[in-house]
């Protein structure tokens, strides 16, 4: 039997999965009640709770080819804690409706146990993404709520 995936290497698997535009296998990286926070989001939700709510996530950005990324200058620090990992990366991206790139800076903090994430922190550029996509006008009018 062998051992279950360490966080790098799920972060790897991670980063692969997205980069490859393959959305519908990346719910089973996580475990089923797995907590995601996306700290910086101008518009809610910023939780998701559960592999069930990730997957009607991934599914739509699968079924709807809105967006298109690949993670560039993958950094993954180990912790103390032999269950985290910090990631910086960057995202190339691409809109097919706007027809926009962009790249931006990411961070997240991965909590893996027994080889699925059970918890992340994620900090990414939301204006980044919605300047390409054509909806930073919306974004900037829900901040103003």
């Amino acid at each position: 039997m062998s051992a279950p995936a360490t966080p790098r290497e799920v972060f790897g698997k991670l980063t692969s999965l997205i980069s490859a535009g393959r959305w519908s296998e990346l719910p089973e990286l996580y475990a089923e009640d797995a907590e995601v926070e996306i700290v910086f989001s101008p518009v809610p939700p910023r939780r998701v709770h559960g592999r069930a709510e990730l997957r009607k996530r991934f599914d739509a950005l699968g079924a709807s080819d809105a967006i298109r990324l690949r993670a560039e200058n993958i950094r993954v620090h180990e912790t103390d804690d032999p269950e985290v990992v910090i990631a910086e990366f960057d995202y190339e991206g691409l809109y097919p409706a706007t027809g926009r790139a962009f790249r931006t800076a990411n961070i997240q903090v991965l909590r893996v146990r027994n080889g699925l994430i059970v918890e992340t922190r994620d900090y990414h550029d939301h204006l980044a993404f919605a300047v390409a996509d054509g909806r930073a006008s919306q974004l900037l009018a829900a901040l103003d709520r």
